[in-house]
């Protein structure tokens, strides 16, 4: 199993993914929506413009970004009440103002890194890795372990919990790079590390087999609103790993039923406005369900999500607006029963939230994450799969499969000091 994570770097993971090109901070809302439609984990890396004519280095580039804008951000961002009245002008405003700035989310790294070593970084709360594209790879990444080729590596600090281990082959070209430096690049996501492991499932057994639950996978500090709470509650402390929120109904005995979430999983290629319009004017409870039995006094603005569609619809309509009742499926979700004390079995298509329960095993919710495109996944109950218990993001399993590797190496370090007494 440890075997997954020594052999092999991070520039093996990189095959087949396309330059990176940045987004800047000066790009407007608008644009962000279109771009975030195409990405990873429903958000975007933001920057700062490079100066012109200056060669930078890793450092340098590192200090460009911003942080990282996810759908969330930008439907809490539109929801204000400013925006709310001037809905042409927010969408025009550069995404400078909605992005929370947060320089440890990425990390620019060699490609020669240890796959352990990229995620230790992620486990710490590292959310892309930018590698650059320069590097021509032949066949099999090279085995870069501690132990290569019969010799002990002396430039890798193999301590777990180093903060030296972090940074491995991070800023300093390897012996794989070339000489020659382009400003090309490749993001990876946590996305994509999940995608390689699924492929390893066989080299990682028994693990995947074993349930959430006896792995410890299991996060109970999540964060949740009651479905009675107004929506725009939320945004007074948006989440930070997962961008999710669970929409429960408070039970007995301190159990929470969950009914939806509001996240940037479901706000990935929803309409902006209609989300942002029923965040700050609805309950969290309504904005899941899309209330559109009880709603024929509430309009929203009828605007696409592709705004130069809306500019069109506008046009046609002698630019006026076209108002209509809000829906759920305005905002990207099925509709579903008005009534908030309903089972949660009766919700249908994507305004149900991702469960999983505390048996299930990790390679399926592995599989779930993935083919959902989600970040995350709610945990139940065993006996009642509407009572909540915690959630499973990225940086739970990762902290998972990496416990073994970690012992292992560990292992090898002991090792290596009882041979070097052996010798003295």
């Amino acid at each position: 199993m440890a075997s997954v994570f020594l052999y092999h770097v991070v520039g093996d993971l990189t095959v087949g993914k396309p330059e990176m090109v940045e987004f800047y901070e000066t790009e407007t809302i608008e644009t962000a929506i279109r771009v975030i439609g195409e990405s990873t984990e429903c958000g975007i890396p933001i920057w700062k413009r490079k100066s012109l004519g200056i060669i930078e280095n890793a450092e340098m580039k590192q200090q460009r970004f911003v942080g990282i804008l996810s759908s969330l951000d930008i439907v809490a961002f539109l929801a204000r009440t400013e925006n709310q009245k001037d809905q042409d002008r927010a969408m025009k405003t550069p995404v400078s103002e909605a992005v929370v700035p947060n320089h440890s989310l990425l990390r620019q790294v060699d490609p020669a890194t240890r796959l352990i070593d990229a995620l230790e970084m992620m486990k710490q709360g590292v959310r892309r890795l930018l590698i650059r594209k320069s590097v021509v790879w032949k066949g099999m990444s090279k085995r870069f372990s501690v132990l290569y080729n019969g010799k002990w590596l002396k430039n890798v600090d193999t301590s777990v919990g180093s903060s030296n281990n972090l940074n491995v082959n991070a800023n300093h070209p390897s012996s794989s790079s070339t000489s020659t430096c382009h400003d090309k690049f490749c993001c990876l996501s946590r996305e994509d590390v999940i995608r390689f492991l699924i492929g390893c499932l066989g080299a990682l057994a028994p693990l995947p087999l074993s349930s959430i639950s006896t792995l410890g996978v299991i996060n109970p500090n999540y964060c949740s609103i009651d479905a009675l709470t107004p929506a725009i509650d939320i945004t007074h402390k948006l989440p930070d790993d997962p961008t999710a929120v669970a929409v429960v109904e408070n039970m007995h005995d301190n159990q929470y039923r969950i009914i939806g979430e509001i996240s940037a999983s479901k706000l990935w290629k929803c309409n902006y406005l209609a989300a942002a319009w029923a965040l700050a004017n609805l309950s969290a409870g309504q904005f899941v369900m899309g209330a559109e039995d009880n709603m024929a006094s509430r309009i929203v603005p009828d605007l696409s999500t592709n705004a130069n569609g809306g500019e069109n619809d506008r046009a046609k309509a002698g630019g006026e607006k076209r108002v209509r009742k809000f829906s759920s499926r305005s905002i990207g979700f099925k509709p579903s029963s008005p009534a908030l004390r309903i089972s949660r079995s009766m919700y249908r298509g994507r305004s149900a939230p991702l469960t999983c329960k505390v048996t299930s095993s990790l390679a399926a919710v592995m599989a779930q994450m993935l083919s959902h495109k989600a970040s995350h996944v709610w945990v139940t109950e065993d006996e009642n799969d509407e009572i909540l218990v915690g959630v499973v993001g990225y940086a739970d399993i990762l902290a998972a499969v990496t416990k073994q590797p970690r012992s292992f190496i560990r292992a090898n370090r002991s090792f290596e000091t009882l041979g070097n007494s052996i010798q003295i």
